[in-house]
């Protein structure tokens, strides 16, 4: 018996051998390191690209009955993507679920490890070594304010709590919308092209900016199209993200 990042108690009689992943950052993960356990996931689980297992539809809607159909020995789920409903049913039916629970880039090194040691009886693979390396260094000097839009119509931005904002934080950027209480609050487009943000990232997830959708609303800001999987994706993406995004803004 051991305890997922929500404390609850995951009954495993032996390390599993058939996983199934609502979390797309942890399905890159599992299908990188351990792939020949993986039989499922979601709709939204686009890397590798070249992934062969069964879908399950999406993180907030997931085929519970294609899922039970599989005979998973463990279901791996995330406290912000999946919902509660969805992990209570699937434990309902006999099937253990290892809930994550992310805010931070910390919170993600410490998760995904303790996933792989207690959960998966596996090594700590190499990437997370890599990734611990880079984002446990000093964060740099100060590199002004940023805003990340993440739907536009109506506008909301990663606000306060989120990977995404403590990622930036850590390579000296700081989230000028992570003073309030939401983590993704609603925002109007003036209130993210003002003369005190310095910087405003569009990533192509979940809203897909591209350049003729998103940098010609702004007329006072600079912006910068970015990668979502490395802005919000925890896993191996963690390595290239700091080394991409290191020169944000430059």
């Amino acid at each position: 018996m051991t305890l997922d990042d929500l404390g609850d108690a995951v009954a495993l009689a032996a390390p599993p051998r058939r996983i199934v992943s609502l979390v797309p950052s942890i399905t890159e993960a599992l299908a990188t390191d351990v792939p020949e356990r993986l039989v499922g996931a979601t709709d939204w689980c686009t890397h590798p690209t070249d992934l062969a297992v069964t879908r399950v539809r999406g993180t907030k809607n997931p085929d519970l009955a294609a899922i039970r159909a599989l005979f998973p020995d463990l279901v791996v789920a995330n406290k912000e993507e999946n919902r509660a409903l969805d992990v209570r049913r699937l434990r309902e039916s006999g099937i253990p679920v290892w809930v994550t629970d992310i805010e931070t880039v910390g919170d993600a090194l410490d998760s995904l490890q303790r996933l792989y040691a207690d959960a998966l009886a596996a090594a700590v693979p190499t990437w997370l070594a890599e990734a611990r390396t880079r984002w446990d260094a000093p964060a740099p000097a100060p590199r002004g304010r940023v805003a990340v839009p993440i739907w536009r119509d109506p506008w909301m931005a990663v606000g306060a709590r989120t990977y995404a904002g403590d990622l930036l934080g850590r390579l000296g950027w700081t989230n000028a919308f992570a003073g309030g209480d939401d983590r993704y609050p609603h925002v109007e487009l003036a209130d993210l092209d003002r003369a005190d943000i310095d910087l405003v990232l569009l990533p192509d997830e979940p809203y897909v900016f591209t350049t003729d959708d998103g940098p010609e609303a702004f007329a006072r800001v600079p912006t910068q199209l970015v990668s979502g999987r490395l802005l919000t994706w925890y896993g191996p993406a963690m390595v290239e993200a700091h080394d991409v995004l290191a020169a944000l803004g430059a």
